[in-house]
C-alpha cells in the first residue's frame, strides 16, 4: 500500500517524490550525492582561495618581511598596473586539474610554515635572514621541478616579441630554449632580497672541498 502511495506521489511531481522517496531510492542517493559534492567542493575551494590572499599570509607577522621586499619590485608596481601576490608565485595556478592537485599539496606543505611560526623559527628579522637561503633554495628547487610553472602562467617564450627585448635578453632567451633551461635557472632573486650569490658561494665551497 505504501509503495502504491509513493508511486502516486511521484506521478504528481518531481519535488513531491523527492520529499517522499521510497527507502534507498536511487533518486535520493543521487541528489544527496550531488548536493554533498557541491558543498564539500565549494567549501574546499572557498577555503583554498581565502588562504591564498596575501593578507592571510601576512597574518604571520614574519611574512611582512618578504612582502615589503616584493612591493619594491616591478612584479608588484609597474607602468601597466599589473601585480602579483604571494600565491601567484608560491602556489600553482589551478588552470588544469593537475595544477589543482599540486595546489592542494602546496597547502598541506604550507602547514610547516605555521609550525615554524609557532616555534618562532623566523619570527625576527635576524632569524629570517639566517634562514633565508634555506627557504629560498626550497622554493627554487620546487620551481625548477615544475619547469617554473608559476612564472610561465604569465610569461611564455612562444609569445615573447624579440624586437621589443634588449639584445642581451634575446640571446639569453634563445640560449635558454636551446639548453632546456627554465625561468628560475636565471631569474633568482627578482621578487625578494637576492641571495642567489650565497648559493653560488656555497656550491663553490663544496666543489673546493671535493677537489681538496
Amino acid at each position: 500500500m505504501a509503495d502504491e502511495t509513493q508511486k502516486t506521489e511521484c506521478k504528481d511531481g518531481f519535488f513531491r517524490c523527492l520529499m517522499n522517496p521510497p527507502k534507498c531510492s536511487m533518486l535520493r542517493m543521487i541528489v544527496i550525492g550531488v548536493l554533498g559534492g557541491v558543498i564539500v567542493w565549494g567549501g574546499l575551494n572557498t577555503g583554498m582561495e581565502w588562504t591564498n590572499r596575501s593578507e592571510f599570509c601576512m597574518s604571520c607577522h614574519e611574512m611582512t618581511i618578504p612582502f615589503e621586499e616584493l612591493k619594491k619590485t616591478v612584479h608588484y608596481k609597474n607602468r601597466s598596473g599589473t601585480t602579483v601576490q604571494c600565491a601567484d608565485c608560491h602556489v600553482a595556478s589551478s588552470k588544469t586539474p593537475t595544477d589543482y592537485v599540486f595546489k592542494s599539496v602546496q597547502k598541506i606543505m604550507a602547514a610547516r610554515d605555521v609550525v615554524g611560526h609557532i616555534q618562532g623559527t623566523v619570527d625576527t628579522p635576524e632569524k629570517f635572514e639566517a634562514y633565508r637561503l634555506t627557504m629560498a633554495k626550497r622554493v627554487w628547487e620546487r620551481m625548477k621541478d615544475r619547469d617554473s610553472k608559476e612564472c610561465r602562467n604569465c610569461h611564455d617564450f612562444k609569445t615573447m616579441d624579440p624586437e621589443k627585448q634588449k639584445d642581451r635578453s634575446v640571446v639569453k632567451h634563445e640560449g635558454a630554449i636551446e639548453d632546456g633551461k627554465t625561468c628560475i635557472d636565471c631569474h633568482k632573486g627578482i621578487a625578494h632580497k637576492p641571495v642567489h650569490q650565497l648559493l653560488e658561494q656555497e656550491e663553490a665551497a663544496k666543489t673546493a672541498k671535493k677537489e681538496g
